[in-house]
C-alpha cells in the first residue's frame, strides 16, 4: 500500500480525506444561587445569551447568571484560574457545589447526538452547538440541585402531617409553616422565572437547526419530566402546609374567641358583684 493513513477507531485505517474525531472533555459546575455575569460580559466575550469566553488556548467558559459554569477543553490550570476569577461575582455560594464530568465527541460525518456510552456527539464545534450543550448540561445541575432542595422540604413536612393523622393538629407554630411556604415559593420562582429548565433556550430561536440537538439533549437528561415531578413534590408540599396553616389560624381563632367569651363572663361576673347589695 502506497502513502500514509491515519489510524482509526477500532484499529482500522482512515480513509485519506477523513477527518479523525475530537474529543473534547467538559466540566460543568453548580457554584451559587447566583453570578454576576456583568463584568465579565465587558472583557470580550466570544458570544452571549448565554455568555460564552475564550480561556486557556482553545478552551471555552459558558456562564450562566443562575450560577452555573460549563468548560470546554479547559486543562485543569486555566479552569482553576478560571474559577477563581469568579469567586468575587458569587452570589451564596454553595458549600459543596453540583459538579459532572463528561466528553463532548465532534464527528463531522455522522447525525448521531448520542452514542452507546452516553457521550454527546456534534457535527461541528460551533460557539453555538457548545452554548446550546452548555445550557443543557447546566439546567441539568440545577434540577439536581432542586431535586435535593425539593425532597428536603418533603422530608420536613412529612412528620407535620403524621402529627396531624395521629394528634389532628399541626404541632409547629405558624411561624415555621410561613417559613416553608416561603421556601417553595422561592424555589419555584427560580426554577420558573430565573432558569427556566422547562423552556427552549432562546438559542434554539435564533438558530432553528439546533432544534433538533436540544430535543434529543432534553430527552437524554429528561429536563421536562424531572421539572414537572420537581413541580409536582412542590405542589403536594404547599398544599400539606397551606392546610397545617389554616388548621392552625382557625385554632388560633378559637382561642381568641374563648378569651373574648372569658373577659365578657368576667365583666358580667364583676358588674353582678357590684348590683349585690352587701350588709
Amino acid at each position: 500500500m502506497t502513502g500514509t493513513s491515519a489510524v482509526g477507531e477500532a484499529g482500522l485505517p482512515a480513509l485519506s480525506g477523513e477527518r479523525p474525531t475530537q474529543t473534547i472533555p467538559v466540566r460543568a459546575l453548580l457554584l451559587a444561587e447566583r453570578l454576576d455575569t456583568r463584568i465579565l460580559e465587558r472583557d470580550g466575550a466570544l458570544a452571549t445569551a448565554p455568555l460564552a469566553l475564550g480561556i486557556g488556548g482553545d478552551g471555552v467558559a459558558i456562564v450562566f447568571r443562575y450560577g452555573a459554569v460549563v468548560l470546554f477543553e479547559c486543562s485543569d490550570e486555566a479552569a482553576g484560574r478560571f474559577l477563581a476569577t469568579l469567586e468575587p461575582l458569587l452570589v451564596d455560594k454553595f458549600a459543596a457545589p453540583e459538579r459532572e464530568d463528561l466528553q463532548v465527541l465532534v464527528r463531522h460525518d455522522t447525525d448521531q447526538l448520542i452514542d452507546a456510552a452516553g457521550n454527546i456527539v456534534l457535527r461541528d464545534r460551533t460557539i453555538e452547538r457548545l452554548q446550546l450543550v452548555a445550557d443543557v448540561l447546566a439546567k441539568n445541575l440545577v434540577l439536581s440541585h432542586y431535586e435535593t432542595s425539593a425532597a428536603a422540604i418533603f422530608d420536613r413536612i412529612e412528620p407535620l402531617a403524621a402529627t396531624l393523622r395521629t394528634k389532628g393538629r399541626a404541632g409547629v407554630p405558624g411561624k415555621v409553616l410561613l417559613q416553608h411556604i416561603g421556601d417553595v415559593l422561592l424555589m419555584q420562582q427560580k426554577m420558573v422565572g430565573r432558569v427556566e429548565t422547562g423552556e427552549k433556550p432562546e438559542l434554539v430561536w435564533e438558530h432553528p437547526e439546533l432544534e433538533r440537538l436540544f430535543m434529543r439533549l432534553a430527552e437524554e437528561y429528561e429536563l421536562r419530566e424531572r421539572s414537572r415531578a420537581i413541580d409536582r413534590k412542590l405542589e403536594i408540599v404547599s398544599r400539606t402546609v397551606e392546610t397545617l396553616l389554616s388548621l392552625e389560624q382557625t385554632r388560633s381563632s378559637l382561642r381568641v374567641e374563648w378569651y373574648i367569651v372569658a373577659l365578657i363572663v368576667a365583666e358580667l361576673l364583676v358588674a353582678s358583684y357590684s348590683l349585690v347589695p352587701w350588709h
